[in-house]
Formats: C-alpha cells, structure tokens, sequence
C-alpha cells in the first residue's frame, strides 16, 4: 500500500474548509475507481490550525484513476489555496495497517 501525509495550517472559515474536505471525501465513495481502494482520513490538531490528511491506496493505478479525476483537481486547487504556501506532504509507503 502506498501513501501521502500533507500537512498545512488553516484559521480561516470552517464551513468552505469543511465542505471541500467532505464533498473530496463523498466523491471518493462514489467512485468505483477509488471505492475500497483509495482510503482518505483527515484530521485538526488541537490547535484548530494544524490540518493533516492522510491517503492511502493500493496500487499506482488507483492514484492515477483518482488524480484523473475532476473532483480530486478542485480538492487539490482548493486545498492549495487553504494551506497558503505552508502546505508539506510526504509520500510513503504503508508496511502495516489494521485496515
């Protein structure tokens, strides 16, 4: 399994954040390209700034299929334009999961 950690910080509005993560999120459970095999978790530090996401999938494939998408361009876009130039992520590889 394959993998990318982004990190970035956000104090702006909750509800535009809030809303371009769960429609990303809804959009990969709608996709049969993705659905079981690309997996998204998202997470706010305690600090109500600092913004994790975590995405995991089985096979250079399904990145591809997801990352051809236009659901994953407007994510992207907008993510991009939440982080405002603090955005890090790191690819990875997975040698264990629960999943």
């Amino acid at each position: 399994m394959n993998g990318i950690i982004v990190r970035y910080s956000y104090s702006g509005d909750e509800a535009a954040w809030r809303a371009v993560v769960d429609d990303f999120v809804a959009a990969i459970a709608d996709d049969p390209a993705a659905r079981g095999r690309f997996r998204y978790a998202v997470t706010v530090a305690s600090d109500n700034r600092t913004r994790t996401h975590v995405g995991r999938w089985d096979s250079e494939e399904t990145l591809k299929a997801v990352q051809s998408r236009p659901y994953f361009n407007t994510f992207s876009e907008a993510i991009q334009g939440f982080a405002g130039g603090t955005l890090q992520s790191t690819r990875m590889l997975v040698a264990a999961s629960t999943d």
